[in-house]
């Protein structure tokens, strides 16, 4: 398993006023998906690149709560879920896994309770 990026994601309420903020520091929006579990959730991935080249990302989520976590994409969510598993990491979903169609992903717990959030971005190679 490869982690292809790490960074904050912020799951809340009221996402206007965080993504406000974000595009202030001078991050911009780089896409957003709605309907997440077929439920209204928006998740919206920002971007930032400072003036060495260097990028930065944050993901901000509007749902029903209040959490921060890390994103942490993988190139192989399976292998990523067994190897949090056996660090003793649950499935907030249970053992579901949420298809998007353009990515997997889940939130998994750790015994400490700080959640990471797995996803994998599904290429179509056409």
């Amino acid at each position: 398993m490869k982690i292809t990026s790490f960074n904050p994601l912020i799951i809340t309420k009221d996402a206007a006023p965080v993504i406000e903020l974000f595009e202030a520091l001078g991050f911009e929006k780089r896409h957003t998906k709605t309907g997440i579990h077929g439920k209204d959730i928006t998740s919206v991935r920002m971007r930032y690149e400072n003036e060495d080249g260097k990028v930065f990302h944050v993901d901000v989520t509007q749902a029903d709560s209040e959490i921060s976590t890390i994103r942490m994409n993988v190139d192989n969510l399976d292998e990523a879920y067994e190897m949090l598993k056996g660090k003793g990491f649950t499935n907030i979903q249970g053992e579901k896994i949420t298809d998007t169609g353009s990515s997997r992903a889940t939130m998994m717990v750790s015994p400490s309770g700080y959640s990471i959030s797995i996803a994998q971005h599904i290429k179509n190679d056409e």
